[in-house]
Order: C-alpha cells, then sequence, then structure tokens
C-alpha cells in the first residue's frame, strides 16, 4: 500500500512558507503521495454540519483557515521530483469545467504527470450560494464536468453542449503528460456517488471506515465496473484518514494496517487536527511510517 501525507495548508498549518520544505522533506522521508483538500469558506451559521459534528461545533475549526488547494500543490509540485500529488477532494462542481481542465493541465505538466484529480462533490451548502452553483444538481454538473474533461484530454478540437455549460468547438493545443489526462478518482458514499466511482473514475477517494462499511461500499463501485464494462480489478481506492489531537504513532500506525488489509492500494494521513506545527505533523508521519515499514 502506498502511503501519503497532507500538505501543510488549513488551521494553524496554513503558512506558505512551510510548503514547499513539508514537501521536499516528505518525499525524502519516503512518501509515496502529497495531498491537499477543498474548502471555500466557513460560514458563521452554517446552513449544513460537518459530519460527526453537532449545532455546537458544527465543523473543524481548523477550517476557518483554508489556502487554496491547487495553488498549494503547485508549490509542492515545483519542490518535489517523485512523489504523487493528488486532491481529495476537490469540489469540481464549484468550478467551470473549461478552467478546471486547463489548471489540473498545466499542474500535470509542471508535475512532470504526477497529478492525481480527486474531485468530489461536498456537503456544505453555503459553499454553492457563495459560487452561485446550484446545491441539489450538483451530481448532474459533476457529471457534465467529467465529460468536459475527458473531451479536453483526449481531443484535437472539442465542443460541449450541456445543461449547465457550452463550450464552442476549440482547438486544444494544451496537452497533459499523463495519456488521456490525469487519473481521476471521485469522491462520495452514497449508492450513486459509488456507482459514478464504478461506471466513470479511475477509483475512489474515500476516508477510513470500519471494514464491513468499507468493503460494503466497494462492492457497489466493483459491481458498477463490471456493469459499465470496466475491469473492476482496475480500480484504486485513495483513503484519507485524520487522526483525533494527541493520536499517538501507533495509534495511526494501526488504523492504516486495517486500511491495508482490506487490500487498499493507497492511505494517507492528514494530521492538521492532530498537532499545530507542520514540522510536528511531518515527524509524526515519518514515526508512522517506519512503523509500517516494519510490518
Amino acid at each position: 500500500m502506498h502511503i501519503g501525507i497532507a500538505l501543510p495548508q488549513y488551521g494553524t498549518h496554513a503558512r506558505e512558507e512551510s510548503i514547499a520544505p513539508f514537501a521536499r522533506d516528505a518525499e525524502a522521508a519516503g512518501f509515496d503521495s502529497l495531498w491537499v483538500g477543498d474548502r471555500s469558506l466557513t460560514p458563521v451559521a452554517p446552513s449544513d454540519l460537518y459530519p460527526g459534528h453537532t449545532p455546537d461545533n458544527p465543523y473543524p475549526p481548523e477550517y476557518k483557515t483554508f489556502m487554496d488547494p491547487l495553488t498549494v500543490l503547485t508549490v509542492a509540485a515545483a519542490a518535489t521530483t517523485r512523489v504523487r500529488l493528488g486532491t481529495s477532494t476537490l469540489n469540481a462542481p464549484w468550478y467551470p469545467p473549461l478552467l478546471l481542465a486547463r489548471t489540473l493541465t498545466t499542474l500535470d505538466r509542471v508535475s512532470g504527470g504526477r497529478l492525481d484529480a480527486g474531485l468530489g462533490i461536498g456537503w456544505l451548502r453555503d459553499e454553492y450560494t457563495a459560487v452561485n452553483a446550484d446545491f441539489g444538481k450538483r451530481g448532474a454538473r459533476l457529471d457534465e464536468i467529467l465529460d468536459v474533461l475527458e473531451g479536453i484530454w483526449t481531443e484535437e478540437t472539442f465542443e460541449h453542449e450541456g445543461p449547465h455549460w457550452r463550450i464552442p468547438r476549440s482547438y486544444v493545443g494544451l496537452r497533459p503528460v499523463q495519456q488521456a489526462g490525469p487519473p481521476v478518482y471521485l469522491g462520495g458514499f452514497s449508492p450513486a456517488a459509488m456507482t459514478r466511482v464504478g461506471r466513470r473514475a479511475a477509483g475512489w477517494v474515500g476516508v477510513t471506515l470500519p471494514p464491513e462499511a468499507l468493503a460494503g461500499l466497494w462492492s457497489v463501485a466493483r459491481a458498477a465496473a463490471e456493469a459499465a464494462g470496466r475491469d473492476p480489478d482496475a480500480l484504486r481506492r485513495e483513503i484519507r484518514h485524520n487522526p483525533k489531537p494527541g493520536a499517538s504513532a501507533e495509534e495511526i500506525a494501526g488504523v492504516l494496517r486495517g486500511v491495508r488489509g482490506a487490500g487498499v492500494e493507497g492511505c494517507f494521513v492528514d494530521l492538521q487536527q492532530c498537532v499545530r506545527e507542520p514540522g510536528a505533523a511531518l515527524e509524526l508521519g515519518a514515526r508512522v511510517l517506519d512503523l509500517l515499514r516494519r510490518g
């Protein structure tokens, strides 16, 4: 199983001077991938609660400070040469697909073909209100975005006429390094989301869950892939683990061993809610990596 770590991006870790050194040191420590997430705002009176939270604590307080994910990933790309660079997840329906395709293609090029594009649809209606997007149609918007990305990444000239966007036929001169474009992973936990993973994606960007829940969701994606005439064994999982504050390296490694035992292909730790300093996160992550290497 490949092991990754989240880049310093939000909360007390959101320091521009930390990104490049953190990325270089994480690559030198042996991590396989570096990851970012996507939040656009933290409302004072939010429309929805973050999963597992309460009205008195509606979302992780660290979310009040959040750096742009693709800018952070670009800095990391320039500071490294080997590690994969992933988004888990980029909330695709917030972005015009033409501009999203241009940015992702550019990032794939400047990284030498190391981008994994993990896309999702989010959970907070306020974020859709703020970018003038329809929360109720976010799944349909994601499907249309996937159509646009596929066309721009594979066709010499491209046009699109859909319910949400129209793109006149145009030349596509900017090509990604990775053939047919960066691998697109999709997030979500509903049957519809997992079916979309199986039908359309390279795999799933999920979170650590009890083994039975993980297996159940994955079976939906695999069945959808088979029904669509795709190879279910070609699908991959990239799982995020968000340790609680004060979690030890041994505890975190234990969770990741369970994920590895479930046959998951990749897992990364986001330590920005666990410790307050980027340096401490990298030190803790390196200890976890060492424990996993031992068995």
